[in-house]
């Protein structure tokens, strides 16, 4: 093996998996990683009640501070500490708890001062939403300290920092879920409970995207400190954020649960835009010059991934082309078809017809959870996301309250985050096959889906 492939390797992680070869990855250094037993099957653990969720944040950027304004609305909580490397942030989450009976103590200044709230004894539950390259290491050190873990997307940079976090998780016996918001939108949602009810038949084939132009705040220092987004785009070429399209993919397809993610391919285009306006901001500003002329990631990644059972799913990725948003989700089933994007969700049951409007509100009236039923008008006037956000935090809350095992775990943090590393190397070598290790070790075969429709004793309430 020539060094630069070395080099690449140790840079992404990749050598922890056994991917040394050109083409497919070394099948018989993968197997040897998942045949062993799991030290404790996270899967369907159900850690003990906790009558009231105590809760730590780190990260108060967009999404830190738009967790806690919306947490507030939830019963059952105590927020015990914030963490920020910026005062203004931690300022801004205060604003949002006044008036309210929350009082966390503030961690601030110090790049390691996170720390000190994970090592606090009056916390549960850590919520992480730092920039990426932080997340693992942030998680480890959380359930390390017996804290169960709520992180950002995507949960992991490598392969390597993959198994760390299900290592740890299975060690101490702590949740690590990923925060994948998509996966609670209303249509998702809805669509899964459909599946799970036999409704779509058998799933074949799923896509998603996460495309959305988000290329001139790449290079804003003031929402993007220390441009870690801009760097992470101007040094690595894959999907780089899969998990937005991935995540309700595989919850519909029971991946982890019955099947598992085998294979990868994926191919990027050439960046026709991101240097581009690299030469633009540079001529009015030069410290941004660093950044002309360097190896920005394609504009669109397009990944397809084959699961056990010989399903697809497709995924697409593009921050940096003159497109609207889409997260463009469907479900394609041996009885009926999904499709949600720009326009309003739709179903067809027959080849080439849409159900009409009455028909699709029949459906939803027929399969929507319970648990939206009772929280779903309330989180959409919350909002956050259209109120995905909030019925994503609640069932975690609620799960945890109840001592009842979490919808998604480790495992999924694991192999949604893994798409980032595996469509890297599969670009760098010509599209070529990639295997997805099994991060469950072999329990995807008996694992089973969290049955979401069952309302578990008293649930909270959104008040």
């Amino acid at each position: 093996m020539n060094n630069d492939r070395r080099r690449f390797l140790k840079l992404f992680g990749l050598s922890a998996s056994g991917i040394v070869t050109s083409g497919l990855a070394d099948s018989n250094a993968l197997a040897a990683m998942t045949t062993n037993n799991p030290r404790f099957n996270m899967a369907c653990y159900a850690a003990r009640k906790l009558q009231t969720v105590r809760i730590g944040y780190i990260g108060l950027g967009d999404r830190g501070s738009e967790a806690v304004e919306r947490i507030v609305h939830f019963a059952g909580i105590d927020i015990k500490a914030i963490c920020d490397i910026r005062i203004s942030q931690i300022d801004l989450a205060l604003r949002h708890l006044k008036g309210t009976t929350f009082h966390p103590k503030t961690y601030h200044g110090d790049d390691e001062i996170w720390k000190k709230l994970c090592e606090r004894d009056d916390i549960d539950l850590i919520y992480i939403c730092t920039p990426w390259a932080l997340h693992t290491p942030m998680a480890c050190y959380a359930m390390n300290h017996g804290k169960h873990v709520a992180v950002e997307v995507p949960a992991a940079q490598t392969l390597e920092e993959c198994w760390q976090l299900v290592d740890t998780s299975e060690k101490t016996k702590r949740h690590c879920v990923m925060m994948e918001n998509e996966c609670f939108d209303f249509f998702e949602m809805l669509t899964l409970n459909m599946a799970r009810q036999g409704f779509l038949g058998e799933i074949i084939h799923t896509e998603g995207a996460y495309i959305h132009d988000i290329s001139r705040s790449l290079f804003d220092r003031i929402r993007r400190p220390g441009l870690w987004r801009l760097n992470e785009n101007c040094h690595r070429n894959g999907n780089l954020y899969p998990t937005h399209g991935l995540g309700p993919a595989c919850q519909i397809m029971d991946i982890n649960r019955g099947d598992k993610l085998t294979t990868v391919i994926s191919m990027s285009t050439a960046d026709f835009t991101l240097n581009d306006i690299a030469k633009e901001i540079s001529s009015k500003d030069p410290s941004f010059s660093q950044y002309v002329d360097k190896p920005f990631r394609g504009n669109m990644n397009t990944s397809i991934i084959r699961t056990q059972k010989g399903k697809t799913i497709m995924l697409q990725h593009d921050i940096s082309s003159t497109r609207p948003k889409s997260s463009r989700y469907l479900v394609s089933g041996t009885k009926a078809f999904a499709q949600m994007d720009a326009e309003a969700p739709k179903i067809s049951t027959t080849h080439g017809k849409w159900l009409s409007a009455k028909e699709f509100k029949q459906l939803e009236e027929q399969f929507t959870f319970p648990f939206i039923r009772q929280v779903g008008t309330a989180a959409r006037k919350i909002g956050g996301h259209g109120g995905m956000d909030v019925l994503m935090d609640w069932r975690m809350i609620d799960c945890l309250r109840h001592g009842l095992p979490l919808d998604y775990n480790v495992y999924d943090a694991a192999a949604w985050s893994a798409l980032v590393p595996l469509s890297e190397w599969s670009v760098a070598h010509g599209s070529a096959p990639v295997e997805v290790p099994d991060f469950t070790r072999g329990s995807w075969a008996n694992n089973k889906p969290i049955d979401m429709s069952i309302a578990h004793g008293t649930l909270t309430a959104i008040k």
